[in-house]
């Protein structure tokens, strides 16, 4: 119960995106032209819409939080007891990059392709995180 508890589920984030090898390189030119009405409902109902068997990472009363898949196609998939408290995760979040199927109270982290395939199944909004630069030099990124 100390204020450094919330801070937990960011940092498993940065090292679930660690793990994927998440970074922020794509085109960004997806085109899904059907994207069903934005999925609702429990971190298990969820996965269960996305096909996935979630491993249970964060189960606190603010967040819950789950790695789904497998290798290349790995996402975290989040759920918010209140509206704010999955803004402000997010807005932590997004300084570690990435790509976020964004939802009522849940979001999906993972790379460009992964997000934007669950999109054609839990509907939601795509964001994209901070996009990071080669450590102060021109070039490519991530």
């Amino acid at each position: 119960m100390r204020l450094t508890r919330p801070m937990l589920a960011p940092a498993a984030l940065a090292a679930a995106l660690a793990l994927t090898g998440c970074g922020a390189d794509g085109d960004g030119g997806d085109g899904r032209d059907a994207v069903p009405a934005t999925a609702t409902g429990s971190l298990e109902h969820l996965a269960a819409e996305a096909e996935c068997t979630p491993d249970m990472q964060t189960d606190a009363d603010t967040i819950r939080q789950a790695l789904c898949g497998k290798g290349d196609e790995k996402y975290v998939l989040a759920t918010f007891s209140t509206d704010r408290g999955q803004r402000e995760w997010i807005n932590t979040a997004k300084d570690y990059g990435g790509y976020y199927l964004v939802g009522r109270k849940w979001v999906a982290v993972g790379h460009e392709d992964v997000v934007a395939d669950l999109r054609g199944r839990l509907g939601g909004t795509l964001e994209q995180g901070v996009r990071h630069g080669g450590g102060g030099h021109s070039g490519h990124g991530g």
